[in-house]
């Protein structure tokens, strides 16, 4: 018999494509990923329905779902109001990571870069936020104190810096970014093997963020489909994902070298694949059925003004000197952050008085509608019962007759209820519908290829004619499907037959070191009932 594990490691590979993590693990590319999975239980996971963008994370570490723990996105709706803001500037999540529920037991565990945190100063052993990762919501900051100045001076600053959105046009700005996202995955591992090493932890976290970088900036570098994918442009940067992904493999194998016996967990907690949908589109379409109606207010500048405006502003910013844009460069991400697509709407944008419903941004893979409730909305319009459902019918049938003339086919896949999904304290935080877009054909970008598939037109009896063109610079969008590997003594082999939740592996992590997590949405998995550390 197989003594038990010592300790429990957990390595994320955030927002990496679990097709591409078996396709490249199977021809050699992801050795070490391929060796792990020989000798472990694999499974196929998904995040939560409908909020697979900002919440799972948060999802994962607390093994609930937004409506427990009451994060969608990083902008929302504040109760009672018809203001937005952003949950990252209050606490964020309600709820209680596992990691602080097997500190709380006495176990020693060290939490790195696990995205969506705020560091617990409770925990008995560290926590490193934001060091390098994807979200940039409260900088780098550790716990304790004086790790951050040890971090500094033995690591430095993450390489590829605090946000990866930037505006990149040439073949040679992907592929200095995609050797940046290199450099930072093998800081990474140092700084991993160092506290690996440093401390008789009972739980180490650590997540590579950059397969996240990689997948939104460089999809269409890897898609031959995508309309954006350029073959000259990839005879010089060659296929930064596949280079990324390996670099973070060969990390994780150097890692997994210092971990002993322990059980060693590996997730993707959520997919990748080409960016698709209309959300740009939403609020014309409700506009165009008299679902709502715009804000009396004046009209914004035309497209072709604002768009002007943009192409000025980066015209000006590429000729500036090097040193004066290094020193703007903090002020400048926190502007493109603030006019991000997803987080750049302050207001809903309609007129309160006279719509039944509104658009609440809720990621771009998966749209979301806020209904105009009386009684919870200031200014409702909607009475709940009869009249919700009624309406709630009627909108869901129009949206799914509109078609894509792209494709011809339905541009709405489902259109789906949150309450018949979810229940919980913070439903009500929570859009009310949840709109499925289509992801049949990769859409492009105005900021990519001279705008090729940017633009989407679509029709139906009842909207006549919408058009519109994504501006948004990514070429990738996050997918709900996701990778657990588990292996470690006790661990039987294989390919696990069913699709797990994400919400069921904090109460297996927290089982396998003996503790329960009270007021779980997910369970423990079966197989690893008997692996204990």
């Amino acid at each position: 018999m197989k003594p038990p594990p010592s300790k429990v490691v957990v390595l994320g590979i955030d927002a990496a494509s679990p097709a591409l993590l078996k396709q490249w693990a199977a021809d050699g590319t992801m050795p070490n990923i391929r060796s792990v999975m020989q000798r472990g239980l694999v499974a196929d996971t998904l995040s939560v329905e409908g909020f697979f963008i900002g919440s799972t994370w948060p999802s994962l570490y607390t093994g609930t779902t937004p409506a427990r723990h009451g994060l969608h996105y990083l902008v929302q709706l504040v109760p009672g109001t018809y203001r937005l803001e952003r949950p990252a500037d209050g606490r964020l999540i309600d709820g209680e990571p596992f990691w602080t529920a097997i500190s709380r037991a006495g176990h020693r565990v060290a939490v790195l870069d696990v995205p969506l945190t705020r560091a617990d100063t409770s925990l008995n052993g560290i926590q490193v936020v934001e060091w390098g990762g994807h979200d940039a919501l409260y900088g780098f900051h550790a716990w304790p104190a004086d790790l951050e100045r040890t971090i500094r001076a033995s690591f430095g600053d993450y390489p590829p810096g605090s946000s990866c959105d930037a505006d990149r046009r040439s073949a040679v700005d992907y592929r200095t970014f995609a050797d940046s996202l290199i450099s930072g995955v093998r800081a990474k591992a140092r700084l991993t093997r160092h506290f690996l090493a440093q401390g008789n932890w009972d739980l180490f976290v650590q997540v590579f963020t950059e397969a996240h970088c990689a997948g939104h900036q460089c999809w269409h570098l890897h898609d031959t489909r995508h309309p954006a994918h350029d073959l000259a442009t990839v005879a010089v940067t060659g296929d930064p994902l596949r280079r990324v992904y390996a670099a973070i493999d060969t990390a994780i194998g150097e890692v997994l070298e210092d971990a002993g016996d322990a059980l060693v967990v590996i997730v993707a907690a959520h997919g990748m694949s080409h960016w698709y949908g209309a959300h740009f589109l939403l609020r014309d379409i409700l506009f165009r059925l008299g679902a709502a109606r715009p804000a009396p207010e004046p009209a914004p500048p035309p497209a072709s003004l604002r768009s002007a405006a943009i192409a000025g502003a980066r015209w000006t910013w590429r000729r500036l000197p090097p040193s004066l844009r290094a020193a703007l460069s903090p002020l400048r991400q926190r502007l493109s952050r603030d006019t991000d697509p997803g987080e750049r709407q302050q207001t809903i944008g309609v007129d309160e008085d006279a719509s039944r419903c509104f658009v609440l941004d809720n990621g771009l893979a998966v749209g979301g509608i806020r209904l105009n409730l009386a009684g919870r909305e200031p200014r409702g319009v909607l009475h709940p019962g009869a009249d919700a459902d009624a309406f709630c019918d009627w909108l869901s049938r129009e949206l799914l007759a509109i078609v894509d003339e792209r494709t011809g086919t339905p541009l709405v896949r489902r259109v789906l209820r949150t309450a018949d999904l979810y229940q919980g304290p913070h439903l009500d935080r929570l859009p009310d519908l949840l709109v499925d877009w289509s992801d049949e054909v990769p859409s492009g970008s105005t900021e990519l290829a001279g705008g090729i598939g940017a633009t989407v037109r679509v029709r139906s009896s009842a909207v006549g004619v919408v058009e519109g063109a994504n501006d948004f610079g990514r070429s990738g969008e996050h997918r709900r499907g996701g990778l657990l590997v588990v292996a470690g003594p006790g661990v039987r082999a294989g390919q696990l037959n069913r699709v797990i939740s994400i919400l069921d592996i904090a109460p297996t992590l927290a089982a396998a070191l003996g503790v329960h997590l009270p007021n779980c949405d997910g369970h423990p998995l079966p197989e690893l009932a008997d692996v204990r550390c």
